[in-house]
Parts: C-alpha cells; structure tokens; sequence
C-alpha cells in the first residue's frame, strides 16, 4: 500500500471516529493531528476512545433497563451499535498489524 493511500485511509478513519463520538473535525484539524506523534500513541488514543464507546454504551443500557425515562431506546442501540462497529474496526487494524508484523518478521534479509 502506498503512502498516499494510508494517509487516506487514516483521514476516512478518522473522520469515521469523529462521527461515532460526535465531535467533527474541521479539514484543517484533520490535516494538523497527521503526523502528529507515533503509532503507538495513535494506537493507544484509539484505543482509549473505544473503551469510552463501550463503557458508554453500557452505562446508558444499564440505565435503560434501570429505567430512566430520560434515554429512548432508539438512542441506546444506536450507541450500541457505534460501540461494536468502533470494536470491530480496531479488531480489525490489530489482525492487519499482526499479520504485517508476521510478515516482515518472516522476510530474509
């Protein structure tokens, strides 16, 4: 994959997290957090913010089912939703590391 195309596929990914914890990022601040510290603080940024998803999304069902009348159940599984969609994509981004890991480990030198 070209540099160009990660670069790409990091601004759509993260625009993608700025939807899901409703906190739009303008062009400019997109173009000001790339290359803006390492992988692993990025990685442990994301991270962070699926727990957060999570840890919301659990709070606000077990509030549902408490019942507050303050939640719709509308509002609840969507959040939900967003939660699992974010795990799911950080699922995913760990197989693709581990398997390029893997894969420039097992190159000969």
């Amino acid at each position: 994959m070209s540099s160009p195309a990660i670069q790409s596929a990091l601004q759509q990914m993260q625009q993608l997290a700025s939807q899901a914890s409703q906190q739009p990022l303008q062009g400019s601040q997109v173009a000001a957090t790339m290359g803006q510290g390492s992988f692993g603080s990025e990685l442990q940024t994301s991270i962070q913010r699926i727990n957060r998803l999570q840890q919301t999304a659990n709070s606000q069902a077990v509030a549902f089912q408490a019942g507050d009348s303050d939640l719709a159940l509308n509002e609840v599984m969507v959040d939900m939703q967003k939660a699992s969609v974010a795990f799911q994509m950080g699922m995913q981004v760990r197989n693709r590391v581990v398997s390029a890991y893997r894969d420039v480990m097992n190159m000969q030198v």
